[in-house]
């Protein structure tokens, strides 16, 4: 049997990171702590100025991808529950500190989206007291564009910090955590309004990931939050714009295609296809129509396929 290769494998890195913790078996990991993060979210924040700033323009990220050890994520989550949301308003309020000082230096400082991201993540590979970083400008910038992703790892071994090129693709192999991910939106006026901070705990109950063939979104993964218990996934020619529809933007997909809902009641997610052609996990779904809707389960994990060429997968939040 093929043995699984690991992230760091993949990225030509397993021997610098091995080497290191063989001289390093009896170092004491100290204990990651809120103040740790919090001044990792600032100094990364202040790093996305000085890098993608340009001309009297202030850019910066929009998304924190924070990543540690499965341990001491959990950790957080077991005895300092709740803290990741203190740490996001305090890191939120010093951005808005920084950047009033810029827009008094007569800088332009207008944002690339509408919200802050902030997800906290860990990966299976890391050891205790390794976290590591990603920034987005998140979709809809036209400021600034790379093909891949750029991760900020320090090894506990060191704690110096060493930054690489990633693909898109191995963001597959982080653990996303419902609790883990908030929202706040951006405020013009650069004051924080704390009781607009969004935690999708109990909020948002699947995350859909689908790339579709059209020219115009080649290669351009497209995700949606499901925020409501009954969702519609339809096509382009769909011109409603409401928390429960799903559109893709694929002459691929009908309008609508399926109907996927969540019974609080088990626990359980159900689908239901008006399309022309859906197949759940390698099996064709019978097209259910107004009058005679035909539900099948669909498990977490599973690939939707729409009409041979549109996949779908569906994911824990």
């Amino acid at each position: 049997m093929k043995s699984k290769t690991t992230l760091w494998q993949r990225m030509g890195l397993h021997d610098w990171f091995l080497k290191k913790e063989v001289t390093s078996v009896t170092q004491q990991i100290p204990t990651l702590t809120p103040d740790d993060v919090y001044k990792y979210i600032i100094q990364k924040f202040n790093e996305s100025i000085a890098q993608l700033s340009f001309a009297n323009r202030v850019v910066f990220f929009h998304e924190y991808i924070i990543c540690f050890n499965p341990e001491d994520y959990n950790q957080f989550m077991d005895n300092k529950r709740g803290i990741f949301g203190l740490i996001i308003q305090e890191s939120v309020k010093h951005f808005y500190e920084s950047l009033k000082s810029y827009r008094l230096q007569g800088k332009t400082v207008e944002p690339s989206s509408n919200k802050w991201v902030f997800r906290f993540v860990s990966h299976p590979d890391y050891k205790r007291g390794d976290k590591s970083f990603i920034g987005k400008l998140l979709p809809g910038s036209n400021v600034h564009k790379e093909e891949n992703l750029r991760v900020t790892f320090i090894p506990r071994q060191t704690g110096i910090a060493e930054t690489y090129d990633i693909n898109d693709e191995i963001l597959k192999d982080f653990t996303f955590y419902s609790e883990g991910y908030y929202e706040v939106p951006y405020q013009e006026d650069l004051i924080l309004d704390e009781k607009k901070i969004f935690n999708s705990e109990n909020s948002i109950f699947a995350r859909f990931e689908t790339i579709v063939p059209d020219r115009e979104y080649a290669g351009k993964k497209i995700e949606f939050l499901m925020k409501e218990e009954d969702i519609i996934v339809t096509g382009k020619e769909d011109h409603r714009d409401s928390s429960n529809i799903f559109k893709i933007p694929s002459e691929w997909v009908n309008t609508p295609h399926l109907r996927i809902r969540f019974d609080k009641n088990n626990g359980k997610f159900f689908l239901s296809s008006f399309g022309e052609k859906t197949i759940l996990n390698e099996n064709e779904i019978v097209v259910s129509n107004t009058e005679n809707v035909s539900w099948v389960e669909l498990p977490l994990n599973s690939k939707i396929v729409l009409n041979g060429i549109v996949g779908i997968n569906i994911f824990k939040s």
